[in-house]
């Protein structure tokens, strides 16, 4: 399904599911079909609105700054058919944005579930994004796919599945790289930690334990800025648990 937004750009999702509205936002290193396996399940409570972002799978590149992401992620929401506020859950990148998106646009959301994400990071944090950056512009979106399967999954989960590297590969390949390196650039410079404590709504952040991108300290910090959150970290699991390890993921959904 894709949409064309007013300001001329194609944003390609999915809608399913029947009851209150849930926005989701997929990860860096993932699209919109990280959520597959989750999917089903989620739509049998929820309207389920998922969108692929800017430069992933057919949605159209956009400049590289929170304010024209935020503004992007309102108007999409809209032309999928969320008409008021909703439950926007967002993974990674997806989850920092998700966070923006809750302190600009707060009568847009109504409960946050924060997925192993960060609203800010650390100078080695900031490094591996400089250097994902580097090898994107110099070679392509396929030269960092080892590295990204090594940040969406931990170790252990990598050995049972080496598969995994191509299949990273093939995702990889399917998003603009110009969006990648935007992306990139957003996260070295994202602050959001300061203004987490004007958060009103209910939230919850989710990190698995194994989280290599975006390890647990980073989501804890989130919880324990926004007033009232609850951390729940997920044994044995990487970055992208609705990927990985769905059955803990729903787990810690429902809760």
């Amino acid at each position: 399904m894709q949409h064309v937004l007013s300001t001329g750009a194609v944003v390609t999702g999915a809608r399913t599911g029947q009851g209150p509205d849930l926005l989701i936002l997929h990860s860096l290193l993932t699209d919109a079909g990280a959520f597959d396996a989750v999917l089903p399940e989620l739509a049998r409570d929820y309207t389920v609105t998922i969108v692929n972002l800017p430069g992933f799978r057919g949605s159209t590149p956009i400049p590289a700054s929170m304010d024209a992401y935020v503004a992007w992620i309102e108007e999409a929401a809209t032309a999928f058919g969320i008409k008021g506020s909703a439950l926007v859950l967002g993974n990674g990148f997806g989850g920092t944005l998700a966070v923006a998106y809750a302190l600009d646009r707060p009568a847009r959301v109504s409960k946050l579930v924060v997925c192993d994400a960060a609203a800010g990071f650390p100078e080695q944090g900031k490094q591996a994004f400089r250097v994902m950056a580097e090898k994107v512009k110099a070679g392509g979106l396929g030269s960092v796919a080892e590295i990204a399967a090594n940040r969406v999954f931990h170790a252990a989960y990598i050995e049972k599945n080496p598969g995994v590297i191509e299949e990273r590969r093939k995702a990889l390949m399917a998003i603009h790289p110009d969006s990648f390196q935007a992306a990139c650039s957003m996260l070295i410079d994202c602050d959001l930690v300061p203004r987490l404590k004007t958060i009103a709504v209910p939230a919850i952040v989710i990190c698995g334990e194994l989280d290599q991108a975006t390890p647990p300290a980073l989501g804890r910090v989130i919880a324990a800025e926004i007033p009232g959150a609850r951390y729940i970290e997920l044994p044995a699991t990487g970055h992208c648990p609705p990927l990985e390890n769905p059955a803990a993921f729903l787990d810690a959904f429902r809760s």
